[in-house]
């Protein structure tokens, strides 16, 4: 049996419990083997599931979906930055790197915000790849490739981004990576809307995504003429995420509120 082990579900991106995104955050005194931590991500059954090994405000971070290992999350950062914090392990006035497999993360707060300083995932027009507008069920205004993978898709309002009902099997299928589809919000108070979803590594719709916003931040800068945008991901638990893209990184600012708190026992 394995020593009990801290673990929480926090949710990420929203002000009010069980809205946004939910994600794990298990605090480890040290390096855990890898298909422990899969065997707990798979218990938890959340989008991503985190693992630290804190070193003062130094952490080592995992991330890890119910069926593979990601090398970075939006989310489940917030979340783990939330509780390093609300937990008195790193001082409030203190910020908080993270060194993740896709490098280094940076956390954080401004005023009763949570701010994150991620590398941005610029896009380039391409194409419609063969197989997306039967996958997605729309033609698409514009399809863009993302740096590093997947695709970023401008659709024609935010009636047609909620009136989504993908294929997923034909996502898979497709091989097409994550896909962001967004459009330009109807409301006065957000200048975009957006949805994701990555069926390949195991997440059909993603609640509330903070790397797609490493994407979305630029592109809707770009169009709006912007420095500082805020964007709502329309899924059904939906969560409010404000954008600053700042050249070849961007700030990702979101809200957290801790649901659980628990142990793993095994």
């Amino acid at each position: 049996m394995r020593r009990e082990t801290e673990i929480f579900q926090v949710d990420a991106f929203t002000e009010q419990p069980y809205q946004g995104n939910p994600a794990g955050v298990c605090l480890l005194d040290e390096p855990a083997i890898d298909s422990w931590m899969q065997s707990v991500a798979r218990e938890m059954n959340l989008s991503e599931t985190a693992f630290l090994t804190r070193s003062g405000h130094e952490v080592e971070v995992r991330y890890f979906t119910p069926e593979v290992e990601v090398p970075i999350c939006g989310h489940a950062t917030l979340a783990s930055a939330h509780i390093l914090w609300e937990q008195g392990l790193v001082e409030l006035d203190r910020d908080i790197v993270f060194h993740a497999k896709a490098g280094q993360l940076y956390a954080k707060r401004e005023s009763n915000w949570l701010c994150l300083d991620f590398p941005a995932k610029p896009v380039t027009p391409v194409d419609v790849p063969v197989g997306m507008e039967e996958a997605m069920g729309v033609r698409p205004a514009g399809v863009h490739q993302i740096k590093g993978g997947g695709f970023l898709l401008e659709i024609e309002s935010e009636e047609a981004v909620r009136a989504l009902r993908p294929e997923f099997s034909l996502i898979r299928q497709g091989r097409f990576g994550g896909i962001i589809a967004t459009a330009r919000s109807s409301s006065p108070l957000m200048d975009f809307v957006s949805r994701f979803f990555h069926p390949e590594i195991g997440i059909n719709e993603d609640p509330v995504t903070g790397v797609a916003h490493c994407s979305l931040g630029p592109f809707w800068s770009q169009r709006l003429g912007k420095t500082e945008l805020d964007g709502y991901q329309a899924s059904a638990r939906g969560g409010f995420v404000r954008v600053r893209p700042k050249g070849d990184r961007v700030d990702i600012l979101g809200k957290a509120v801790t649901v659980i708190h628990g142990r793993v026992l095994q």
